[in-house]
């Protein structure tokens, strides 16, 4: 029950900046809905995965794919980009606290001089946020990539 919970919070405030990160984009009013919906719906698939032991890298690759995915689906039926309900959703999961971390352990390195601590972290903290940035980029491409294919496959 916990889990349901802390699931449902979870996808309640991941909706909030995709709602505002859409209003920004200038979104029309009437996708709104859908990109709350589907940034919720990328964040809280992460947080299943992350809790079902998927390393974060991996499940933001699979969360990005079902956002990529539905956001695709919707413009279908909605008559509108992909990309209005894709980017606004994926924006709750960039890896604001990884890079923010490596950013300080570099701070805190030219300031203090070098430790071996400080740029273990930093460099860590710096991959972790890159290949989850990476692992977004390219969930968001590839069903474009497979769906949208002129000619066929093999």
């Amino acid at each position: 029950m916990n889990l349901l919970w802390a699931l449902i919070e979870d996808m309640l405030f991941a909706a909030v900046p995709a709602l505002g990160f859409a209003m920004v984009f200038n979104v029309p009013r009437r996708a709104l809905p859908y990109c709350a919906l589907l940034g919720g719906l990328g964040h809280g698939t992460r947080m299943l995965l992350i809790h079902g032991g998927i390393n974060i890298e991996w499940a933001s690759l699979l969360a990005a794919l079902l956002i990529g995915i539905m956001g695709i689906r919707w413009s279908r039926w909605l008559l509108a980009h992909p990309k209005v309900f894709t980017v606004a959703a994926v924006i709750p999961m960039f890896p604001g606290i990884s890079a923010y971390t490596a950013m300080i352990s570099v701070v805190e390195i030219s300031h203090l001089g070098y430790s071996e601590a400080l740029l273990s972290t930093a460099l860590t903290n710096f991959l972790k946020a890159s290949f989850i940035v990476g692992a977004l980029s390219i969930g968001l491409s590839l069903p474009g990539l497979w769906l949208y294919r002129k000619r066929p496959g093999v």
